[in-house]
């Protein structure tokens, strides 16, 4: 029986038109499926569904979703993403190929995983580099102008100094500001879009925060996460919804580890206040 499936043409065009006729025909697309966005169960006999391609560096995951969470489309990962979001769809199953050296991200910062605002992420493993400071973020929805917006929050654990300095001011605020965020005052409309950045979900959970390349070409990771990081229904929904994350950024020692999203708030509200927080709206990739 034909299912009731998209095909995008950028998804066509990677797996070739004789496998996309088959999937249209029925002949190799599940009736049954779990979402891929919204992680709740589909019927492509039943109502629309997107084919959702994944890529990594050798590696590729045909996924399906609720044509109303997110359209076909290809989503670029690394071969780390792609594996984890394998073992997220089939228990211990991961796609073979090697594991590529992970993008660092920018201004002598490494990734650390989310501190537990609200139990929205789950912590995981971090790992120490002396004399470097560690990008925290974490999740949590964001009252602006009566509505709930999914927002992420970063804050470093030590100065940032721009690459090759000796030391110094921190940069953190500045250097963010030169790539398009704006200084947030007060928390009472969402920030400008920023084209070219990204956050990326794949499989309902958070894996990075993407930027692009100076010379064009597919975006890097500017923070990624060790593991990919489970967000609340709540704030996948939010961000299905809207398309969209905030996210915001302040200097170390600006917003600390709120156990509450309402002390989050406060602190968000501080730091605006007090000139020290830039924000952006982000468009979401994948799911």
């Amino acid at each position: 029986m034909p299912r009731m499936l998209d095909v995008s043409d950028a998804v066509r065009a990677e797996i070739g038109d004789e496998e996309a006729d088959r999937l249209l025909a029925g002949q190799n697309a599940p009736g049954s499926y779990d979402c891929t966005s919204c992680r709740t169960p589909g019927d492509s006999e039943q109502e629309r569904t997107s084919t959702v391609l994944f890529i990594g560096d050798e590696t590729a995951v045909l996924a399906f979703a609720h044509a109303t969470c997110l359209p076909s489309q290809v989503v670029q990962v690394t071969e780390e993403q792609l594996r984890g979001a394998v073992r997220s769809i089939n228990g211990d199953t991961s796609p073979s190929g090697r594991v590529p050296e992970q993008t660092p991200p920018q201004w002598n910062a490494t990734e650390q995983a989310p501190p537990q605002w609200n139990a929205t992420e789950q912590a995981a493993p971090q790992r120490a580099v002396p004399e470097q400071a560690v990008l925290g973020i974490t999740s949590g929805l964001v009252l602006i102008a009566g509505e709930l917006h999914p927002a992420l929050v970063v804050e470093p654990t030590a100065p940032i100094v721009r690459p090759g300095s000796l030391g110094g001011s921190d940069e953190f605020l500045p250097l963010l500001i030169e790539q398009g965020y704006v200084p947030v005052t007060e928390l009472a409309a969402v920030p400008p879009v920023l084209h070219g950045w990204s956050v990326l979900l794949a499989v309902g959970q958070l894996h990075a925060v993407l930027q692009p390349q100076a010379n064009g070409g597919q975006p890097v990771a500017w923070w990624q996460a060790h593991q990919p990081l489970q967000v609340t229904d709540g704030w996948r929904a939010a961000a299905n919804k809207h398309q969209q994350v905030i996210m915001f950024a302040a200097p170390v020692g600006s917003i600390g580890r709120q156990p509450r999203e309402d002390l989050l708030r406060d602190a968000l509200d501080k730091a605006a206040a007090g000139g020290r927080l830039v924000a952006a709206t982000l468009p979401l990739a994948g799911t």
